[in-house]
């Protein structure tokens, strides 16, 4: 009988040796059956203690999870992702010395026994059993390599890892008959392959080519008779011998190692002392994951990339189960962001608004006709720095963005225009437009309801300056951004036009709520993201057919082989009429309108600025036929900053308006972007200017340069450049086409309405 222990039963190095002689002497290790006397050994308990027989035929092997590399559209690199740092390369392309090392130091016996070692697991035994503790392991190669299955199979599930790694006989029994099976199917050669591509080398590199790439920034199969045993011998204890961290005991332990080739004759011992003579030589290369390294500014197009696939059935019917797919990694993604339109949008970026200002811009691109997200970026850069944040200011909630998206001002009021002009109102229509004016009451909604102004509490839109009076045609109203024009104009066409509208267009509040039916949306309340305005306002540019947005043109997995992408969606949203009618409009607005300092010179642009409440936002979203951009400036934080009397950039800005500071941004990043390609021109509607009558509520005021304090509407006006320059007409001065002679075939209806209709 065995000695016990003071306090009773076997010690646990005498239970192993029980164990091993009764399984030796039924011969069940070498045959790998059931092992008899299980039951004396507690083994008939569930979990760690599991019979052998009842434990699976089969080790599941996962796929080894590696680094994801997302590129831009030319096939550069701009970010490398992964849960693990690993690069699964085949035993040929590992050095020779490195195969030998590992050997050496963790299984010498490697090709001379099978699944098990008996003469280690005695020789273990033995000493443990001499020292009464656990100092010496027994576990061959193979069974290394099946424990390092549980462990990567457990992934970021801590429970999962630690139940791997326990130490328990019951883990050891399953990794007994699992490495019999391995041995059988694989063979040494692929069970050492596996083994070096799984096992961890410290510094976040998982598997020998990234430890390669890691300490020494070269391939494996280039690793010299040194490098190969200093990394064989971290694999022992990643921590403790680091060379980064420690040299002194990284180089003992690599000594070690090549001692121990040199006792088993891998080398020679002249080879191995003239190795150890040489000092550790490092060349790292610092861990590179996730979109904080993207390179020309592109964290954030990274992160909607990440988000993308996320979110998107395609990869998966669920979060969970696409998840799984992105952190199992060895993907390439093959993505729509454009060098050039990006590096536009960066320098453009970084000469007008600067990292520590107390306010933020964002510059989203797309293509349209195809929804191409061309380039994403803004002035605080992706990280958790000082002046850096993760949150996304050109996307939705979902896509990373902030919690509810920024109101977008007169940028809005385009949409409304197309919707009266779907329905039949001709592109010469003019109103009223009173400086100040009550919100028409009722206004129907899509649900057969109506909006009502509270007669207690009357709810009013007034213009951005004192001077704006109608009576205003629609191409001089959109021109100058004039608040009332918009409002009346859904007074008579009702909300649900708009709504079905812009619907049609992808426009969806940024936190994915509905778009509120009420008619301050006129005035831009609703809070969206720039990616949503530059694909919406692509529309126009693709002349009536809008396009989903995309971020993915292609994926192939870790064995080169195509996944299913998703493909941006085209439906027709209005008549090409219709949009070429908003081009022309909006073309206007560059051309002598709020929108003027963006306009470009060479080539055909048309776009329109925003300005909301007490200057917390300003935007410019502009286009060609051939690129839509969005622009949007504010305080991206929790505070709201307004923009009055305030330095951006290095500039002093008494008021920023829309065209004062988006639109140069936009312009900036457009010419860049478009630079030496081709200049398509609109096909543009003729919109006569009609004759308004003069006197009325407008009386003959003089223009002036007086602008409301915090008032949305037109941009660009007095107060809006840099250094207080002011300007007039184009700016909001005087509206033009002024006559005595009434517009013909036009009557003044009820509340100054021109043309207008009194409602039931």
């Amino acid at each position: 009988m065995g000695k016990k222990r003071s306090g009773g039963g076997l010690t646990g190095s005498q239970q192993a040796a029980k164990f091993l002689g009764v399984s030796v002497l039924s011969g069940v290790v070498l045959a790998g059956m059931a092992i008899p006397a299980a039951g004396a050994l507690g083994l008939a308990a569930k979990g760690t203690v599991e019979g052998f027989d009842e434990i699976p035929a089969n080790l599941k092997t996962p796929p080894l999870s590696q680094r994801t590399t997302i590129l831009d559209a030319q096939g550069d690199v701009i970010a490398m992702v992964y849960s693990r740092d690993r690069q699964v390369v085949p035993l040929t392309a590992i050095s020779p010395y490195m195969q030998k090392a590992i050997v050496a130091i963790e299984d010498s016996r490697f090709y001379e026994h099978g699944a098990i070692d008996l003469k280690g697991i005695l020789r273990a035994v033995n000493r443990n059993a001499q020292e009464g503790g656990a100092a010496q392991g027994a576990s061959t190669l193979t069974q290394q390599y099946v424990k390092n299955v549980f462990v990567e199979e457990a992934g970021d599930d801590e429970t999962k890892v630690r139940a791997a790694q326990e130490k328990s006989l019951g883990r050891k029994i399953r990794e007994l008959k699992y490495a019999i099976q391995v041995e059988e199917e694989l063979g040494k050669k692929k069970i050492l392959e596996n083994y070096l591509n799984i096992t961890f080398f410290g510094q976040q590199a998982f598997g020998v080519e990234s430890a390669a790439q890691r300490y020494f920034s070269k391939p494996a199969k280039d690793l010299t008779l040194e490098e190969s045993a200093m990394l064989a011998g971290v694999v022992q204890s990643p921590t403790r011998y680091d060379p980064v961290n420690d040299t002194t005991e990284a180089t003992k332990r690599r000594n070690l190692v090549l001692q121990r080739m040199a006792d088993i004759k891998d080398i020679s011992q002249a080879e191995a002392d003239a190795a150890k003579a040489k000092p550790v030589v490092l060349k790292v290369t610092k861990p590179k994951n996730g979109c904080i390294t993207a390179v020309k500014g592109a964290g954030f197009f990274c992160d909607y990339v990440k988000n993308s696939f996320l979110t998107d059935p395609v990869f998966g019917k669920t979060r969970e189960e696409r998840a799984k797919v992105w952190n199992q990694g060895g993907l390439t993604v093959r993505t729509t962001l454009d060098p050039q339109a990006q590096d536009a949008a960066n320098e453009s970026i970084k000469d007008h608004v600067y990292q520590e200002d107390s306010i933020a811009t964002a510059v989203t691109v797309v293509q349209p006709g195809t929804g191409r997200v061309l380039a994403m970026g803004q002035s605080k850069p992706y990280g958790f720095g000082k002046n850096e944040t993760v949150i996304n200011y050109s996307v939705d909630k979902r896509m990373g963005g902030s919690n509810f998206g920024f109101q977008v001002g007169s940028t809005f009021k385009p949409f409304i225009a197309a919707a009266a002009l779907e329905r039949g109102m001709p592109a010469t229509k003019v109103y009223g437009a009173p400086n100040k004016m009550d919100y028409p009451s009722p206004i129907s909604r899509c649900d057969g309801t109506s909006y009502i102004n509270p007669p207690s509490r009357r709810e009013t839109a007034e213009n951005e300056t004192e001077d704006e009076i109608g009576p205003y045609a629609m191409k001089t109203a959109m021109e100058k951004s004039i608040n009332t024009y918009f409002v009346e104009m859904i007074g008579e066409i009702g909300l649900c036009p708009v709504s079905e509208m812009t619907q049609k267009l992808g426009v969806v509040p940024a936190d994915g709520s509905k778009l509120p039916e009420g008619p301050s949306i006129a005035l831009g309340s609703a809070e969206l993201s720039p990616l949503t305005m530059a694909n919406a306002y692509a529309t126009f540019a693709n002349r009536g057919v809008y396009c989903t947005p995309i971020a993915i043109e292609s994926i192939t997995d870790a064995h080169g082989k195509a996944l299913a992408v998703p493909k941006s969606k085209c439906d027709r949203a209005m008549a090409t009429e219709t949009a070429d009618t908003i081009n022309t409009l909006l073309r206007g607005v560059v051309d002598s309108g709020t929108g003027e300092r963006a306009g470009l010179t060479e080539r055909d642009s048309a776009g329109k600025t925003g300005t909301t409440d007490s200057r917390h936002n300003a935007w410019f979203v502009g286009y060609t036929p051939n690129i839509s951009g969005a622009v949007w400036v504010g305080s991206g934080g929790t505070k709201k900053i307004t923009m009055e009397n305030i330095r951006i950039g290095g500039q002093y800005y008494p008021k920023v308006f829309g065209g004062g500071l988006p639109g140069p941004i936009w312009k900036d990043a457009i010419t860049g972007a478009l630079s030496g390609r081709e200049s398509p021109t609109f096909t543009t509607v003729s919109i006569p200017e009609p004759v308004v009558p003069s006197g009325g509520s407008r009386g003959n005021k003089p223009p002036t340069s007086t602008s409301k304090p915090g008032k949305p509407g037109g941009d660009n006006k007095p107060g809006g450049r840099p250094g207080g320059a002011t300007t007039v007409g184009a700016t909001g001065g005087t509206t033009g086409g002024d006559t005595d002679t009434p517009f013909p075939g036009f009557t003044i209806g009820p509340g100054g309405i021109i043309g207008g209709r009194e409602e039931q």
